[in-house]
C-alpha cells in the first residue's frame, strides 16, 4: 500500500480510533508517527477489486477460526443490491451459551471504507463482534453495498458506473430497512443496534423518519459510536482540506468507485497532501491530531484489511455536510437562499431540542 493511500487510509482512523483507548486504557502504547508505515510505502499499487464477492467470507476468515458458530446470508434490497450478513449465534467453547434464555440481536453496521471485518481487527478478548457473542447476545454483522463482501447485485456489475450510483441516502432507504427486516423475521424479536462512524449518521436519519421509517418499529435500542451528523468539529488539517476537495475537485474527474487502489483516486490524495498546512508524513497527527493510544501494531493490523471501496457519490455526499453546514439528502447543487433556510430549520430545531432538554432536567430536579 502506497503512502498516499495509508494516508487516506488513516482518515477512517478519525471515527475509528476514538472508541479504542475509552475501552483499552494505556493498552494501545505509545504514539505513532508515520515510520511506523514504512514498510507499506513501497508496495505497489494493486489490481482493482474483482466484481463479484470473494470465495472466503467473513465467518471463515476472521470468525470461525477462533471457534465460533459462524453462519453466512445473503440479503437482496429493494434496489437490488446483494448484502452480505453474518451470524454469530453462539460463544466461544460454550461461553454465553447458558441458562436457556432466548438471546437477544445485535445488529453492529460498520463505518466509512471499512466493512464487518472492523469489528473483529482486535484479539478475541478486544473485539466487540466476539465479546458480545461470549456475553450471551446474538449478534449479526452487517456489510454495505460496495463493500469486498457486498458487491453482487440482481442485473448490475460493480465494474459498471451504474453500480455505484448511491450515496448513504440509499443505504438509509435500502441497506438498513432490509438487514433490520431479514434479522427481524429470524429472530421473532426487536434489535439492539450497534453502529459506528457513517454507521451512526445512517441510523439517525433512518429514526428521524418517525413512523414511515422501517426500522424504528424493529429497534429495541441503539448504541452510536464515534456519532457524527454535521461533521462541524473536524479541525485537523487534513480533514478539513479533504472535505472541502471533494465536492470542488472529485467530481471534475469523476470515478464512479472510490476506490484508492486505482490510479485517480491516488493522484487525488497526492494532491491534498501537496496543500500547505497538510503533512502526510506523520499521519496519524495530520488525520487526529495527536494520539497517545495507538501504536505500530495496531496500525499494521488496519492497513493489513485494505480500505474498502464506497461509491465516489457518497464520499461527495459526505463532504457537502461540513462544506455547508447542513444535514441533507444528497444535492447536486443548492442555490444560497435555500442552504440558508435550511440552516434556519435546522437551527430552530436544535434550540427546541436544547429547550425540552433543559426543562426535562429542571423538572426531574423538582
Amino acid at each position: 500500500m502506497g503512502l498516499f493511500r495509508c494516508c487516506f487510509f488513516l482518515v477512517v482512523l478519525v471515527f475509528l480510533v476514538p472508541e479504542l483507548p475509552q475501552a483499552y486504557g494505556s493498552s494501545r502504547g505509545a504514539s505513532v508517527s508515520s515510520n511506523a508505515l514504512a514498510r507499506h510505502r513501497g508496495r505497489g499499487r494493486g489490481a482493482a477489486r474483482p466484481s463479484t464477492p470473494v470465495p472466503v467470507g467473513l465467518c471463515e476468515s476472521a470468525v470461525s477460526i477462533h471457534g465460533y458458530k459462524c453462519q453466512e446470508f445473503n440479503v437482496k434490497t429493494d434496489d437490488g443490491y446483494v448484502l452480505s450478513l453474518q451470524r454469530i449465534s453462539e460463544g466461544r467453547l460454550g461461553r454465553g451459551n447458558g441458562d436457556g434464555k432466548i438471546k437477544q440481536p445485535v445488529l453492529l453496521q460498520h463505518g466509512l471504507l471499512v466493512d464487518g471485518m472492523s469489528w473483529f481487527l482486535n484479539s478475541v478478548d478486544q473485539s466487540l463482534g466476539f465479546i458480545l457473542a461470549d456475553s450471551g447476545f446474538d449478534v449479526w454483522v452487517a456489510n454495505t453495498r460496495g463493500t469486498r463482501y457486498s458487491r453482487a447485485h440482481a442485473t448490475l456489475d460493480a465494474s459498471h458506473p451504474a453500480y455505484w450510483n448511491w450515496s448513504w441516502d440509499e443505504i438509509v432507504q435500502f441497506d438498513l430497512p432490509a438487514t433490520f427486516d431479514f434479522v427481524y423475521k429470524q429472530t421473532g424479536q426487536k434489535v439492539h443496534y450497534v453502529g459506528h462512524s457513517l454507521g451512526t449518521l445512517v441510523a439517525l436519519t433512518s429514526f428521524s423518519q418517525g413512523s414511515s421509517s422501517r426500522v424504528v418499529d424493529k429497534l429495541r435500542s441503539a448504541a452510536l459510536l464515534s456519532p457524527v451528523a454535521y461533521l462541524s468539529h473536524m479541525s485537523t488539517a487534513l480533514g478539513v482540506v479533504a472535505a472541502k476537495a471533494f465536492v470542488g475537485e472529485i467530481v471534475t474527474t469523476f470515478v464512479a468507485e472510490f476506490n484508492i487502489n486505482e490510479e485517480p483516486i491516488a493522484n487525488f490524495l497526492k494532491a491534498i497532501c501537496a496543500t500547505p498546512g497538510v503533512d502526510c508524513y506523520d499521519l496519524i497527527t495530520a488525520v487526529t491530531g495527536k494520539n497517545c493510544c495507538l501504536n505500530s501494531s495496531t496500525v499494521d493490523l488496519f492497513l493489513r484489511n485494505e480500505p474498502q471501496s464506497t461509491a465516489t457519490k457518497n464520499m461527495v455526499h459526505l463532504a457537502q455536510t461540513p462544506q455547508h453546514g447542513i444535514w441533507i439528502s444528497f444535492f447536486f447543487s443548492l442555490s444560497p437562499n435555500c442552504i440558508n433556510e435550511t440552516r434556519k430549520l435546522q437551527n430552530i430545531f436544535t434550540k427546541h431540542m436544547d429547550h425540552r432538554s433543559k426543562s426535562k432536567h429542571n423538572d426531574n430536579h423538582k
